[in-house]
């Protein structure tokens, strides 16, 4: 290239970057942007009904889930209840606390089609100390 060719190669190296697909959403912050938690961490939210998703295959089950409707900016999200018998504990119109699935990239985790929040709080009770049968769900 030569000498004195530094200021073109940053250029061209420039140029190139954007034409990554990653390098741009990032840089642009378009993740953020249509994230319904609008990039915290948890939210909260009201339950609005309970629902069963089918398993991709080869599984074959219904995965216990609910709409929740989030306080914050009031999108509606499908999120998953994770513990045996843990659905017994959520009623409509309860608070609950959602967290991120750790699937990858913001992806749905696992065989649960669509769903990439989970619930982790009931009315301020913690779902897995309930679920253990270490407290009773709070009334409201």
């Amino acid at each position: 290239m030569g000498l004195k060719s530094a200021k073109k190669l940053m250029k061209d190296r420039k140029d190139a970057r954007w034409k990554d697909k990653n390098y741009s959403t990032r840089t642009l912050g378009l993740y953020a942007k249509a994230d319904p938690l609008e990039g915290a961490n948890q939210a909260k939210g009201i339950v609005l009904q309970k629902v069963q998703k089918e398993a991709k295959q080869p599984n074959s089950a219904m995965r216990k889930c609910c709409k929740v409707q989030l306080t914050k900016n009031g999108k509606s999200v499908t999120a998953f209840i994770p513990g045996n018998l843990a659905q017994k504990f959520l009623d409509e119109h309860d608070e609950v606390m959602i967290e991120r699935i750790g699937g990858k990239q913001g992806r749905s985790k696992g065989d649960i089609p669509g769903v990439r929040f989970q619930v982790i709080q009931v009315n301020d009770q913690p779902l897995r100390l309930l679920v253990k049968g270490k407290i009773e769900k709070g009334r409201r």
